[in-house]
């Protein structure tokens, strides 16, 4: 490389009649080492106007930043004065007055992503600017660079619950941040595509990871419901405000199809840590109470025939609750002798019906019911033989097709 660029110096200096101080030291540089195109090189300000820096590069040669390579990502560059010594990255080696051209631009941006790979590779916690969003998260300045940050890495307390998941209504809590300060780490930083993301919720993570380190599986927490979704709570508890979510499944022990029938925003609840993972807490409110399917022998037996009001019609079947503990599916199989092609002909939800138990299961919480079984006959309504019309049949009929006739009906009724 070194070479080449010797050459073609040589080669434009023999083209102009004349050789430039810096072409000679090129040509006599056995001893010295030439900067490449593209390489950082440091200099000492040895002049600045409006329009212009000169630096002093080693003695070998004067360097002159012009033009819109001022611009700088860093901010490295403000308020330079003569004789401070700084980086510029060289963009040709000699212009028309023989002086290095050089840039702020391209050193800045060097600069700029060799810091952001450097924050990424310490985790360190720093600071970014809001500058928009959409629909997938925010985009934010760190210095003078562009990045994202998603949706997914918000902290807990930025994260848009939104009931319904209404995504304009997302969006509108999303651009509220436009203009505020975030406390970020970098998560990806990649010069070449220039592509930084960023994590709220790792940061976040980093300031409360000994405080969630407190807690245990076991605890017993109590705190205000500050979102309800269609998957569950959250609930923030303790003083430094940790966040802990409910699953649907965890709110009571029979089935919810909507959390806000059970809590409301606002609402004080208590529930027991069942997990923590990370800055995961998953809470649970059934596990503080009693589990009404370890008496539920009590209060229902198979075979007994009860009244259930219908909670929700399925495609498979109907569920049913037969008090506010105990729920019951009676399966579609069940619900009549002829073919079902649609479960909403037999019942809708609210209507109060009579069912049969077929089945109570209290480790799975399940419990079988019917209405074909209320009209099935039962062993003791089927008819028993009649001697006198079995001897009638026995006196028409064949000996031997008597006697298995009256086997097989014995073996129906035994």
């Amino acid at each position: 490389m070194t070479s080449d660029i010797q050459t073609t110096t040589a080669t434009a200096a023999s083209a102009n009649g004349k050789a430039s101080q810096f072409q000679k030291i090129l040509a006599e540089g056995d001893f010295i080492t030439i900067p490449k195109v593209g390489q950082l090189v440091k200099g000492t300000i040895i002049d600045i106007s409006r329009s212009e820096i000169r630096l002093d590069i080693d003695g070998l040669t004067t360097g002159i930043v012009r033009g819109r390579e001022f611009y700088d990502e860093s901010n490295d560059y403000a308020g330079l004065n003569v004789g401070d010594e700084v980086e510029a990255t060289v963009i040709d080696l000699e212009n028309e007055n023989g002086e290095m051209e050089l840039s702020f631009r391209f050193a800045g941006h060097q600069k700029a992503w060799d810091n952001l790979t450097d924050l990424r590779d310490k985790n360190n916690i720093v600071k970014v600017t809001v500058t928009d969003a959409n629909k997938g998260g925010l985009m934010v300045r760190l210095g003078k660079v562009a990045g994202f940050l998603p949706v997914s890495q918000l902290m807990p307390e930025h994260y848009p619950r939104v009931p319904g998941g209404d995504k304009n209504k997302i969006l509108d809590r999303l651009k509220s941040y436009v203009g505020q300060e975030f406390e970020v780490k970098v998560i990806d930083a990649e010069k070449v595509d220039e592509k930084l993301i960023v994590s709220e919720k790792a940061a976040w993570e980093e300031h409360q990871k000994d405080v969630i380190a407190s807690y245990k599986v076991g605890d017993t927490v109590e705190g205000a419901v500050t979102a309800v979704t269609d998957f569950g709570v959250f609930v923030e508890f303790g003083d430094n405000k940790l966040e802990g979510l409910i699953h649907i499944s965890e709110l009571a022990w029979q089935r919810i199809d909507d959390p806000s029938d059970i809590v409301k925003v606002g609402d004080i609840v208590k529930a027991e840590i069942i997990n923590v993972d990370g800055s995961k807490i998953f809470l649970s409110m059934k596990k503080l109470k009693q589990d009404p399917w370890t008496n539920v022998a009590e209060r229902y037996k198979v075979g007994d025939t009860v009244e259930g009001t219908v909670l929700k019609v399925n495609p498979f079947g109907l569920f049913v609750e037969l008090d506010p503990e105990i729920h019951g599916l009676a399966h579609i199989s069940e619900l009549s002798e002829k073919p079902i092609q649609d479960v909403n002909e037999i019942a809708k939800a609210g209507q109060k019906l009579t069912f049969k138990i077929l089945s109570i299961e209290p480790n799975d919480h399940r419990l079988g019911l019917s209405i074909k079984a209320l009209t099935a006959p039962t062993k003791a309504e089927n008819p028993i033989p009649d001697p006198v019309a079995m001897s009638e049949t026995a006196s028409v009929e064949p000996t031997t097709e008597v006697t298995s006739d009256a086997t097989e009906g014995a073996g129906e009724n035994s």
